[in-house]
């Protein structure tokens, strides 16, 4: 027979009014807190013997792929300066530093 009620408070697993809400985890290329959405990228990519990961927007994560060949990526590795040395990312990070931490946008393709 189904029981009625539960024995668990359905409500015992909601943050009490008092605690704060995490402090949300900034990106690792353009430096603005994450939103609702955090993608761990890999920078030096799995396939190349990456291990390590980072958290990023998705729109940041795109760029990267858009611009960057799993090749040259290995080669920059854990570098952010070295990535905004490129202008393309340059221009993409003074873009985005204004927007809301969770815009979205279509990146163009890289024509290959």
């Amino acid at each position: 027979m189904a029981r009625k009620h539960s024995r668990r408070d359905p409500f015992d697993d909601l943050p009490d009014e008092e605690e704060a809400a995490p402090a949300p985890v900034p990106c690792w290329l353009c430096g603005r807190p994450t939103g609702s959405t955090i993608v761990w990228h890999h920078p030096t990519p799995k396939s190349r013997g990456g291990r390590d990961v980072v958290p990023m927007h998705g729109i940041c994560q795109q760029t990267l792929i858009t611009n960057f060949t799993n090749s040259e990526l290995q080669r920059y590795g854990m570098d952010v300066d070295g990535l905004l040395a490129n202008p393309a990312i340059r221009k993409f990070v003074d873009w985005v530093a204004n927007k809301d931490p969770d815009f979205t946008a279509t990146i163009a393709r890289k024509k290959r």
